[in-house]
């Protein structure tokens, strides 16, 4: 389980420090957030302790409204589940019952100037950022009118040299080498290159490229939506490869299925034009038309009409070069 420390939390939220106890090793785990205005109010079934808990003005309100033994009893029971920290929004002032029952339990409270709603807009958005699972993928990603492509294959097959080709041709260089891919969301996976190495490019016999210097700021990007997986290899006279693009494959990457194209690699053939083209089929598909599944329906439609005419031009598709 992917999770991030309540200190480099409050360090990258830029958060003011309450209360912290010296020693803690709780784990923020989840995106998801709980403001505890059903906790105040006296009702802990089905509370979501395991969240980040959220003081707003509602509950900032509420808690002022209760006599101190009240609110005492109320805050006691609240910090004595092991939430990862409880944040105070709008600068709004602690309660000293607060506080105490803080030290007493060993929890975290830290305090922000920004409004409820988007503070907790902010902190959503860098939550599932950091907490999505990811993994690091040997291969080249670069952004081809738009499109994802994550070339794959073993090394010395040509994917840095196709990146190469792809950019002097006006696209995009997001990861060489190394890329880390994290599942943003459910089915969409983002890719990105290492700091270490990010617009850098590794080409056999001449070394390691500045792209960005190279070629501008306009060759590079940081991020990129994957799109498609397409996978170099070495051509292989005794394997059939596909020729008409009716069956669908898939690369699985982070439980997430991604359409996969298999290149065979050989001298002559020219990989950054045939990248560009694999990235502009993908993109007719997403718009609905399928040149293959289109052909295919003319050939049943040709085969329909010999059957009650008796005559029709013979096409043999696998005989086409």
């Amino acid at each position: 389980m992917y999770s991030i420390s309540v200190e480099k939390f409050i360090k990258d939220m830029d958060l003011e420090i309450i209360y912290t106890p010296e020693k803690t090793d709780i784990k923020i785990v989840k995106s998801d957030l709980n403001r505890p205005g059903l906790q105040l109010a006296g009702y802990f079934d089905y509370f979501a302790y395991e969240r980040l808990q959220i003081i707003g003005s509602t509950e900032w309100n509420y808690l002022s409204t209760l006599d101190i033994e009240t609110r005492k009893e109320r805050l006691n029971k609240l910090f004595s589940y092991p939430f990862p920290a409880l944040i105070i929004t709008r600068n709004q002032q602690v309660f000293p019952e607060m506080l105490k029952c803080a030290e007493k339990h060993n929890r975290t409270i830290v305090r922000t100037k920004l409004a409820t709603t988007k503070f907790t807009s902010k902190l959503v958005n860098y939550l599932e950022d950091i907490l999505a699972p990811q993994t690091t993928i040997h291969g080249v990603l670069v952004d081809v009118y738009g499109i994802g492509i994550l070339l794959l294959g073993k090394s010395g097959v040509g994917k840095s040299e196709t990146a190469l080709e792809l950019i002097k041709r006006g696209h995009r260089l997001v990861a060489d080498d190394a890329v880390q891919i994290k599942r943003v969301e459910e089915g969409v996976l983002k890719g990105k290159a290492p700091d270490l190495i990010r617009h850098f490019l590794e080409i056999r016999g001449v070394g390691i490229l500045d792209i960005k210097r190279l070629y501008g700021v306009g060759a590079v990007r940081n991020a990129k939506r994957i799109d498609v997986v397409i996978e170099l290899e070495i051509w292989d006279d005794k394997k059939e490869y596909d020729r008409l693009g009716l069956n669908e494959e898939y690369a699985e990457i982070l439980n997430t299925k991604v359409p996969k194209i298999i290149i065979p690699v050989k001298p002559g053939r020219n990989l950054a034009m045939i990248v560009e083209v694999a990235a502009k089929n993908h993109r007719q598909k997403k718009m609905g038309y399928n040149a293959a599944e289109e052909l295919n329906k003319k050939l049943v439609e040709q085969m329909n009409i010999k059957n009650t005419t008796g005559s029709v031009e013979n096409v043999d598709l696998f005989e086409l070069d």
